[in-house]
């Protein structure tokens, strides 16, 4: 309670007690303000010790927050302070580090002024002894002119020619040494990669031509297959576009077209129509139309399996149909996938043996005859190298790839390693014996010409063309031809079959000259 509070309650207590006093009697009225009187006074007193006692705590309180506050500003001071003598020590730190660079800095002007010095000095020196040295020179020259009776740019001349024809001999050598033996090296390592190249992969052969034979169960079928005055057949050739020869054959029917895949389609179709037993012009048809929807998927699927097994990827799909159309391609009889597939196996190996990157040559031996299976007649007057050239380069193939394909027949300029290495594959591939059938007639003709060309030629007793045509074994009379002679001929019939025949590949010309003594024991 503070003072007011108190105050106010003896007076109240004051007022209480006159009230009270005029309402008692006389006696007790003078008792009871008496004893009012001393309560007052002793809540007086009360009130006032207790005022004095808050007075006193408030007092304490007051310098207890004084003292507190004057603690927090004397650190506030001390840190301030603290923060002005260290900013004051690196300022003087910084003073002397200034100073001491200074310092530095002024030592090596002063250095650098004394070599300046010297170097020029120097510089003096050797100016001076240059021209003394000139002047010796020049009196070294007069002197050696005078002796030789050779002016001093006759003699450079007469040197400077006598060093050229010396150096000039020596490169020569030297040139032609290298030549030797860069040539050896480069044939023999040639012919090491294609020998490991062709021994690691292993060929197929294959035919096909332009004929296929149709195998029927008996003869009463091609009666069915020809239709009353021929309408089934001509509804086969026309949904087709195959020649269907029916002849005496026995149990049998030949389809004939250039196109394979005609041909594939015409048999197909005849093998449902002949089994089915319907053969009329409406289900003719709607097979045909089967039939070449089923080989459009088998081409997709044959080239995305080709592509899968060469370990090619990324290829476009209009490339992979390509790829899958050359099943049903002949190259002078031989298959066309088959050919590009042994090419691009050829073109990986020797690609990994010469260093180079061999997916892209695989990539691009699989691509380099795509050219053969145009889309349009339009295509076909294109050489079949650019056509695929185009191809690839419209399907987003590799600029190297693109090249290769067109530069494997010379009709570009070959840009890449891997181009020349293309063209040698597919000609390894092309030119192998049995690869590219012939027909029968040609082939014995070419056969007979050899054997000819070689009798024509003076103490030849036989003549033989063996390993199909690839080389001619020919045999002559001892007494006629020496061994010396014997080289000269071989050369003169290799010569000869070279400048009147054509043929594929190569042959080979062995001439044996052998001499017997026979005798008889009796």
């Amino acid at each position: 309670m503070d003072i007011t509070t108190l105050i106010l309650v003896a007076i109240g207590g004051l007022v209480i007690g006159f009230i009270i006093a005029k309402f008692l009697e006389k006696g007790k009225a003078s008792k009871t303000i008496s004893n009012a009187k001393k309560e007052a006074s002793s809540i007086l007193k009360e009130a006032k010790l207790e005022g004095e006692n808050v007075k006193k705590d408030k007092i304490l309180q007051a310098k207890e927050k004084f003292l507190e506050l004057k603690a927090e500003h004397e650190k506030v001071i001390i840190n301030k302070d603290k923060k002005i003598a260290e900013a004051e020590k690196r300022t003087r730190d910084k003073e002397s580090q200034v100073s001491n660079e200074l310092a530095k800095n002024r030592k090596l002007n002063e250095q650098l002024e004394r070599k300046i010095k010297d170097i020029a000095h120097r510089e003096e020196f050797f100016e001076k002894k240059q021209e003394e040295l000139e002047k010796l020179h020049n009196n070294q020259v007069q002197q050696l002119e005078v002796i030789s009776g050779l002016s001093a740019d006759e003699a450079k001349s007469q040197l400077m020619e006598s060093l050229k024809e010396n150096a000039k001999t020596d490169a020569m050598a030297y040139l032609q040494t290298t030549m030797e033996e860069a040539k050896l090296t480069a044939q023999q390592e040639a012919r090491k990669i294609v020998i490991n190249t062709i021994q690691r992969i292993g060929t197929e052969e294959a035919v096909e031509n332009c004929v296929s034979v149709f195998n029927l169960e008996s003869d009463d079928v091609k009666g069915r297959i020809i239709g009353r005055e021929g309408r089934n057949i001509r509804a086969i050739e026309a949904a087709t576009g195959v020649e269907i020869i029916v002849d005496d054959t026995p149990e049998a029917i030949i389809l004939s077209c250039f196109d394979s895949v005609r041909r594939e389609i015409a048999r197909l179709s005849l093998h449902k129509l002949v089994t089915d037993g319907r053969i009329h012009p409406a289900r003719i048809e709607e097979i045909v139309r089967k039939t070449e929807k089923q080989i459009e998927q088998e081409i997709v699927e044959i080239g995305k399996r080709t592509v899968i097994d060469l370990g090619i990827h990324g290829l476009h799909p209009e490339l992979i149909k390509a790829v899958g159309r050359m099943k049903y391609r002949s190259s002078y009889g031989q298959n066309l996938l088959q050919h590009s597939r042994e090419v691009a196996k050829l073109c990986g190996v020797m690609a990994a043996e010469l260093g180079l990157n061999p997916k892209l040559a695989k990539r691009a031996g699989l691509l380099h005859d795509i050219g053969k299976v145009p889309n349009t007649e339009a295509e076909v007057e294109t050489p079949h190298a650019i056509l695929g050239m185009q191809w690839a380069e419209k399907y987003g193939e590799k600029p190297d790839v693109c090249n290769a394909i067109g530069a494997h027949h010379d009709e570009i300029e070959m840009k890449t390693l891997i181009s020349p290495i293309i063209q040698v594959c597919d000609a390894i591939s092309g030119a192998r014996p049995g690869a590219r059938r012939q027909v029968l007639d040609s082939y014995i003709q070419r056969l007979k010409d050899l054997e000819e060309i070689a009798f024509a030629f003076n103490g030849v007793q036989k003549a033989y063309a063996i390993q199909a045509g690839r080389e001619l074994r020919v045999i002559v009379e001892s007494e006629k031809v020496s061994d010396d002679k014997a080289a000269q001929l071989s050369f003169e019939i290799s010569q000869k079959i070279q400048t009147d025949m054509t043929y594929p590949g190569q042959v080979k010309v062995t001439v044996i000259r052998e001499t017997r003594s026979v005798n008889v024991a009796k």
